[in-house]
């Protein structure tokens, strides 16, 4: 019997790969790293970190804390029906058709998913897509309890991996300043991928699949759906420096997540409270990437040409000048001893010593601080830094 039931799970583990919504999440995040890389080329003449980047990340940089997910969604029982799962995939596949990632927020997509289900029911309409039909029939109150609560975990999941990964996809992007100059804006688009483990109640998927795999608990039947959850972020960042702006909107948003949560724990007792917190949500969470925006829209580079030296504008993963702790915002002052304040000029001092460099830098706060590592090239990229031009 156990092992009927393995086999059955790890089938349904596998109709996870046939879900249209995993390949187009693939293509969505080669598309994303291939459009960067094409934008890196065309400021800097070469990428700042691989055009497979997105992909990689997108489908493991959440598998960790999709597995915690998982266990607290099935722990807790928060159940979906699978009428919901069908509308949040046609919601976050016209997400990713839209290619602005700002509405790929779990609570926007999953209030605009409650939204239309509760329009299906007051309207009285249905409709069939892939063998499933689609109404508000299955829809009451209570569901927006367990809605609500997994919208709050998600934005918490979407604030750390904003935290984690925000700044190490903030493409440098160079721009025009109303002096004329030219500076350097930065663009953060990852997309994440996490496989979470809902729970359907009663006969939902049964009805459908009729060898889906079913399990009960207090003489109620439920099944198990491993869903492709999408997770999609933007916000370019202009006036502050990427590792200190993205910790700070990432807090925003986890404390949004927070609060998303408790509503739903609230919603428990007094139903309409999660209604207002879903709507509220995703209210809160455009206003936090419009604020964010408004903050960044002045005319004020954090990285622009410095009058002190030569500002870096992103160093190369895994080159010498990482391995110095060389940092992006950092101004360098003298390499090998000469003074340097264009590519050229540290091009024509890194020659002084083919095999060695020292470099003087100033810091964030505006400290000095001396660093070396050997070098193996004759141009600038062979350390790994891009400067403001």
């Amino acid at each position: 019997m156990y092992a009927t039931i393995l086999v059955e799970l790890l089938q349904g583990i596998g109709r996870f790969f046939i879900n249209p919504l995993f390949y187009l999440t693939i293509m969505f995040a080669i598309l994303l790293g291939y459009n960067r890389v094409k934008r890196e080329r065309r400021f800097f003449h070469i990428r700042v970190v691989n055009g497979w980047s997105e992909l990689k990340n997108g489908l493991t940089g959440g598998l960790l804390v999709s597995l915690l997910l998982s266990v607290v969604i099935v722990a807790a029982g928060l159940t979906v029906t699978p009428q919901f799962l069908l509308v949040l995939s046609v919601v976050t596949v016209v997400g990713l058709i839209l290619y602005t990632l700002h509405f790929l927020s779990p609570v926007i997509l999953i209030t605009v998913s409650f939204i239309v289900l509760v329009i299906l029911e007051q309207t009285d309409t249905a409709f069939a897509f892939v063998g499933i039909e689609v109404d508000g029939a299955m829809w009451n109150e209570t569901s927006v309890v367990p809605l609500c609560i997994l919208a709050g975990l998600l934005v918490m999941t979407e604030g750390w991996l904003i935290r984690k990964k925000g700044a190490y996809f903030a493409s440098p992007v160079l721009e025009n300043t109303k002096r004329g100059m030219k500076a350097v804006a930065y663009l953060s688009k990852p997309v994440w991928l996490l496989p979470l483990l809902f729970v359907i109640p009663g006969e939902g998927i049964s009805s459908y699949v009729p060898y889906w795999p079913q399990f009960t608990l207090g003489g109620e039947s439920f099944s198990l759906v491993l869903f492709p959850f999408i997770i999609g972020f933007q916000q370019k960042v202009r006036k502050t420096l990427p590792v200190y702006f993205y910790p700070k909107l990432a807090k925003t948003v986890m404390l949004l997540g927070i609060a998303i949560t408790l509503g739903g724990i609230v919603a428990y007792f007094m139903k309409e409270a999660g209604f207002v917190m879903l709507l509220a949500g995703t209210l809160i969470r455009l206003l936090i990437t419009l604020q964010y925006k408004m903050q960044e829209r002045d005319d004020v580079y954090a990285v622009a040409p410095s009058s002190n030296g030569a500002m870096i504008a992103a160093v190369l993963p895994n080159s010498p000048a990482e391995k110095m702790g060389l940092v992006t915002g950092e101004i360098i002052k003298k390499v090998n001893g000469r003074d340097v304040q264009t590519e050229r000029e540290l091009y024509e001092a890194l020659q002084v010593n083919a095999a060695h460099c020292k470099i003087e830098v100033l810091d964030h706060h505006k400290e000095l601080r001396l660093t070396q590592h050997a070098v193996h090239s004759n141009d600038h990229h062979g350390i790994g830094l891009l400067l403001a031009r």
